[in-house]
């Protein structure tokens, strides 16, 4: 190719530094990424199988490794907490697919809306969205905002838009649930088990629990309701934190609502297990007195339990 010109050659450069904006985002392989890959795939198939990692972060924690080891007990495999050969062979950990590209969506940009920490602000809108883009596409692929800024390597998270192309995790669609026979929620683990008709675990979630000891609760109850999209009523009672509010308000339903996008409702007085604005926190800091699961984990269990299934609390 020749150029005819100094400013021929000038705009070909221009062109070339253009098209390099919209380059696909940088791909993942060898090296520390082969490890991150990896430590994705892991967790990715933990969820599928229903033993939950919580968050899926690239990084092996507690969480990942109580689910692996609980995976590998149910299994009859050596119960290491660790991603041995056997159970990489049984979970069916794939780090080639590990990760994957998506285009942000209109879709994901009109999940975004105010959000107030105003409690009274809170209940004058219609719906409590998220705080941002790069919010409702982690949530979108069950991962931690971290994590997509990790495989997104150079650009502006916060800045997200329509249109754009990132590297996420390969999160897939949850098989059917099995049916859960009962429920048992560990209160020193702070797990949730969920177990079938022949008393085999069946499935697995970590949970925030109350911060009050005196709060939480003993013996048994049972779910008596289980509500999608729920709104949620703020009681100034249960928050003496919060100061100036005299009435009860009607907090909005979204993702951001405070019990998040599902309520199982027990057979206590307001408690129940239900969804969380913060999926990042879960297990970190303690709930008003019911339990606190990520909004994903909340609406697979939400489909695990009926009216009537058994729940027990173990101390």
């Amino acid at each position: 190719m020749s150029f005819t010109s100094a400013t021929d050659l000038r705009l070909l450069l221009a062109f070339i530094c253009v098209c390099s904006l919209f380059a696909a985002p940088e791909s993942f392989a060898g090296g520390d990424n082969a490890s991150l890959r990896t430590h994705i795939a892991w967790q990715i198939a933990l969820e599928r199988v229903g033993f939950s990692p919580g968050v899926v972060d690239g990084s092996i924690g507690r969480k990942t490794e109580v689910a692996t080891r609980e995976f590998q007990r149910v299994r009859g495999l050596p119960q290491t907490g660790r991603l041995d050969q056997a159970t990489r062979n049984a979970l069916g950990v794939d780090p080639a697919g590990a990760v994957t590209t998506y285009t942000v969506s209109a879709t994901d940009v009109s999940l975004v809306g105010p959000a107030p920490t105003d409690w009274i602000a809170k209940s004058l809108l219609q719906r409590l969205g998220y705080e941002s883009v790069d919010a409702a596409v982690a949530e979108r692929f069950h991962c931690t905002r971290g994590l997509l800024a990790r495989l997104n390597p150079g650009r502006k998270m916060t800045q997200l838009r329509a249109g754009d192309t990132i590297n996420v995790p390969a999160v897939e669609a949850a098989p059917p649930a099995p049916r859960g026979e009962r429920i048992e929620i560990n209160l020193v683990e702070k797990i949730i088990r969920v177990l079938d008709r022949e008393n085999r675990l069946v499935a697995l979630f970590h949970c925030s629990i109350a911060k009050s000891r005196d709060k939480l609760p003993a013996g048994e109850t049972k779910v008596v309701v289980v509500t999608e999209r729920p709104t949620y009523t703020f009681d100034p009672k249960m928050w003496p934190e919060v100061r100036g509010i005299d009435r009860k308000l009607l907090i909005p339903p979204g993702p951001r609502n405070p019990v998040g996008l599902c309520w199982i409702g027990l057979g206590l007085p307001g408690v129940g297990i239900h969804g969380s604005p913060a999926p990042e926190m879960i297990g970190k800091t303690g709930s008003h007195g019911c339990f606190r699961l990520t909004n994903w984990d909340t609406l697979r269990l939400a489909k695990m339990v009926r009216v009537g299934t058994r729940v027990r609390f173990i101390s």
